[in-house]
């Protein structure tokens, strides 16, 4: 085709109203719009796939014959739908904000080690994750500290702390930060007349005066300021255009609009969030971003709704959708969705996808949160088939039953990487490959003699073998107070289990015996006969690290007293001793007396400051 096509000439050159609607998957009645309105933009995108002899043609004329003389850039499209933004351009990008090691970190029991947090943080950078928000400096001098060292090791992402709106919390947070590249402080006020009046205790017109006043002492410290209303989906919408056009005023260039308690829906949030930038004269200074909770399990619909409908250019995410209660947006399944369905969401991402797998299972592993195996993407079964039918129809033809490539967000099959007759150069080789930063060389040689141990033990060691291992020797070095030794476990049909079990507690060795109506049981009756914790047992759960009879078992157990909630982890290819490192491991972090404040939590205290 050699001429210009109107929007009428490209619907009837598909086969009409009907067979385009089929084309796109949309009802009749969008495409019976398109003639009015012209095709949107992100459509044309995948006209191109489809059908790029059109595609040439349409895109100087995606819109109403009537109109296509006098509009000189068709590419923008002319659809008044809230699903396409007139102000979008062809190579918008979606930027991913990574929150993992803050908000992720606010799970129960998923506290991380400084060390912790710095692997996780270099993973995040290898991924090209574009904002790392690192921690909450003013939380406890272990997240000050793990923030400020992020920052200075991470040079390719910029790094974040959170803040509440006051002083002295954006000074922290600003000290934390300084030796970063490129830095950004988040600070953030509870805009919702509950979390006003309940857990503030302040008016509107106070929080009004102390998000502008936050925002403008940021400024002193960096350009990079990001503002949020927290609870912000039930919020009044003319006080938060009050306060968000005074804080862009004041200089915020990300404005992140929080569905704190995962209570929106996503037509209306994103709808929300459109008419916040639609009422708000300077909306156009800053982005918009989205921050979406799970509660509802509708975090992902609505991040994408707002970025969709509402016009958002940034999403706030975590790894495997950590985070309280439910959890958070799960960024691997935002990133997917946006690459896989580029045609229609037509927005660019920086993502390294084959990083996502290695992420995942990163962060499973630190925090003991097992990802489910249907999980989207990074779960086990996410690329499964047990159906004849679609086992035959992959074998023909792949994209029969699956839209993505396992190989494209890091999933292949176990690469053996080292084995009994490796070499200590060969091993921490390996260790900078994945990542895995060691202090000394002292630690370097202490990790060796474990793998050593373990290929004595298994013929066959995995990527993920000498990450759990590495985990398991920084948890048994990380200020342990009680430390597994040995143990000796007897398990007999028609018999109660008996369990002896040698440890150090406080740096001196003992020695106690328990039986139980199981051998976890027996263990747990054996360690508590001295130990004496009183804790709650919450979860007790046992993942196999690799496949095959030899793997390593890789046990959580959950406790909890006087509040506070831990998870301990132990792996060994025995799952008794992986069961006896794990309690003590969680009783380790009972006894540790630090406290880190929850930024959503403590915020009358920060309101009087």
């Amino acid at each position: 085709m050699d001429k210009e096509l109107t929007t009428d000439q490209i619907i009837d050159a598909l086969g009409g109203t009907s067979e385009t609607a089929r084309l796109f998957g949309i009802a009749a009645a969008s495409v019976s719009e398109w003639r009015k309105e012209g095709i949107p933009k992100s459509r044309l995108m995948y006209l191109k796939v489809v059908r790029p002899d059109l595609f040439v043609s349409a895109v100087p004329a995606a819109v109403p014959a009537a109109a296509a003389a006098e509009t000189p850039s068709h590419l923008v499209s002319t659809s008044t739908s809230p699903y396409f933004p007139r102000e979008r351009s062809m190579t918008d990008k979606l930027i991913i904000f990574d929150t993992t090691l803050r908000d992720g970190e606010q799970s129960p029991g998923a506290s991380m080690t400084k060390d912790e947090k710095i692997r996780i943080a270099k993973q995040l950078e290898r991924m090209r994750v574009d904002v790392i928000e690192a921690g909450f400096a003013a939380a406890s001098e272990g997240d000050f500290d793990a923030i400020k060292t992020i920052a200075g090791l991470i040079k390719d992402s910029t790094i974040c702390s959170l803040s509440r709106a006051n002083d002295r919390d954006i000074a922290r947070a600003a000290e934390a930060l300084a030796p970063a590249s490129r830095k950004r402080i988040h600070t953030f006020i509870a805009t919702s007349p509950l979390h006003m009046e309940k857990k503030l205790r302040m008016t509107p017109d106070q929080v009004f005066e102390q998000a502008k006043l936050a925002v403008r002492f940021a400024r002193k410290f960096t350009d990079d300021i990001e503002f949020s209303p927290e609870d912000g989906s039930r919020s009044d919408i003319d006080f938060l255009c009050r306060v968000i056009e005074a804080v862009i005023k004041e200089g915020a260039t990300t404005i992140n609009f929080a569905d704190t308690v995962g209570y929106g829906v996503p037509e209306l949030y994103g709808t929300m969030l459109r008419t916040l930038r639609e009422r708000i004269p300077n909306s156009d200074k800053a982005i918009w971003s989205v921050h979406c909770h799970n509660d509802l399990g509708m975090a992902v619909a609505n991040s994408l709704a707002g970025v969709m409908i509402g016009g958002a250019r940034q999403v706030e995410c975590t790894i495997n959708g950590l985070g309280e209660r439910a959890g958070n947006t799960a960024l691997e399944e935002i990133v997917m969705a946006v690459r896989t369905r580029r045609d229609h969401f037509n927005l660019d991402i920086g993502i390294d996808t084959t990083q996502i797998v290695p992420a995942s299972k990163l962060v499973s592993q630190i925090t003991g949160f097992a990802v489910q195996p249907n999980k989207a993407v990074v779960g086990a079964n996410a690329f499964a088939h047990a159906s004849g039918i679609h086992q035959d129809g992959v074998l023909k033809a792949r994209d029969t039953y699956e839209i993505m490539r396992a190989e494209d967000v890091g999933w292949s099959a176990n690469k053996i990487v080292l084995g009994k007759l490796s070499g200590r150069n060969a091993f921490k080789q390996r260790l900078e490959q994945l990542g895995i930063a060691l202090d000394s060389e002292a630690e370097v040689n202490a990790a060796f003699a474990r793998f050593k141990d373990l290929a004595d033990q298994k013929s066959d060691i995995f990527d993920e073998d000498i990450m759990a291992l590495v985990s398991d020797e920084q948890h048994s070095h990380d200020n342990e107070y009680y430390r597994f030794v040995s143990l000796s476990q007897q398990s007999e049909t028609g018999e109660k289990p008996r369990a002896k079990v040698v440890f150090s507690m406080g740096g001196k060795e003992v020695a106690s015996e328990g039986t139980g109506n199981g051998p976890v049981d027996a263990v747990i009756h054996a360690i508590e006969s001295v130990v004496e914790s009183e804790a709650e047992f919450m979860l007790f759960s046992i993942n196999a690290i690799t496949g095959g009879t030899q793997a390593q078992g890789e046990v959580t157990i959950r406790l909890s007293k006087g509040g506070r909630i831990v998870n301990g982890m132990g792996a060994d290819v025995d799952i008794m001793v992986a069961t006896t490192k794990a309690y003590l491991s969680a009783l380790t972090k009972l006894h540790s007396k630090t406290e880190k404040l929850n930024p959503q939590k403590s915020l009358e205290a920060a309101a009087a400051a």
